[in-house]
């Protein structure tokens, strides 16, 4: 007995949506073949097996499901006609070897996905790295089995030699194609044997980075400092708060409440990865929070973000990005007064 037919998966990812899937059962065994795609459970028509109207990419999501369901059912027909056995996992990896997929569609899937988790300065960068990776090719299309070590190779010496980037930015470019060529065997869209990265094939290597930090002196000569403007001290106020609480980001100062500091201890949330953190408040932060002017209509600690809606995240990145710059500008004076002419690696450089 066999049987093909799209149905909607139970288990949700992060973002509460459902996976889309052909399921393929044969001789009471069953495997999967995602789609790729991901929809609200009352999205769904279960009877008819497909997404409903309602959806605003409906007839695309359909048209994809229709396609792999031709595929599998093609297959199936295939091994019977030829009266060979075929397993449920053998028709699946079969409809797979018909296509390899295409790149640029996964990595719109990709954006997707960065764009539903509210990640707007992530996406910007990542969407730039694909539309360099499309100028390389200078080509609309590229399928996976043609992704190989080689054109790895000729795109990183295009990075280095023609765009005249970092290693370490050129790094970043490859793991965004590696990303999204996971994407692709993790939702059938390729197979993992075409997979270029790893031991004996193209192997992602991060370069060394020397870091110079400020010694135990430099940071006394910044305490202290005294000819030094009100904008470069409040700058220098900030650095010094985030310094003596373990270097937490620019992000996470800027976003700082008065109403954060309780019992002389500081309650935050990260914003990389959302963890709500506790920390004693020590003496040197102490003497810093009595020396900013506690503003009765502000809320924040620095007022950079004042007036800007949190959850409009796009707008918040800008004033966060604008805010950093104008910071290590006067960082760069303020450390130039101190006699400190080291690049250091402060806490401005993380957002």
């Amino acid at each position: 007995m066999s049987s093909v037919k799209a149905v909607l998966r139970t288990k949700p990812n992060s973002q509460k949506l459902f996976p889309i899937a052909i399921r393929i059962i044969k001789d009471r065994k069953t495997s999967f073949l995602y789609t790729g795609q991901y929809i609200h459970k009352n999205q769904w028509d279960q009877n008819k097996g497909q997404v409903k109207k309602s959806h605003p990419d409906a007839l695309n999501i359909n048209q994809l499901i229709f396609k792999k369901l031709s595929k599998a059912n093609r297959g199936l027909l295939e091994a019977e006609i030829k009266d060979e056995y075929l397993s449920s996992i053998s028709i699946k990896n079969k409809v797979i070897k018909t296509h390899s997929g295409e790149f640029f569609n996964v990595a719109k899937i990709y954006l997707k996905n960065i764009e539903n988790r509210n990640k707007s300065h992530q996406l910007a960068i990542e969407y730039k790295r694909i539309e360099v990776f499309k100028e390389f090719l200078e080509r609309d299309k590229l399928f996976f089995n043609d992704l190989n070590i080689e054109l790895l190779k000729k795109f990183e010496n295009y990075l280095i030699i023609k765009l005249n980037l970092s290693r370490r930015t050129m790094v970043n470019y490859m793991i965004t194609i590696r990303t999204i060529f996971n994407l692709a065997i993790r939702n059938s869209f390729t197979d993992i044997k075409l997979y270029p990265f790893g031991k004996g094939k193209y192997s992602i290597k991060f370069p060394e980075t020397k870091k110079i930090g400020l010694n135990t002196n430099e940071i006394t000569l910044l305490e202290n400092i005294q000819n030094i403007t009100v904008a470069q001290k409040y700058a220098l106020s900030a650095w010094l708060l985030s310094f003596y609480f373990a270097g937490i980001r620019v992000s996470d100062v800027l976003q700082l409440k008065w109403e954060d500091f309780l019992d002389n201890r500081l309650y935050y949330r990260m914003n990389k990865n959302g963890k709500l953190v506790s920390l004693k408040v020590p003496e040197k932060v102490q003497n810093i929070l009595d020396r900013l002017e506690r503003d009765k209509n502000s809320i924040y600690l620095f007022k950079e973000l004042e007036g800007v809606n949190i959850s409009d995240n796009k707008r918040l990145r800008t004033r966060i990005k604008t805010a950093t710059r104008n910071f290590n500008r006067r960082l760069e004076i303020v450390a130039e007064k101190a006699g400190i002419d080291k690049k250091t690696e402060h806490a401005y450089s993380k957002t």
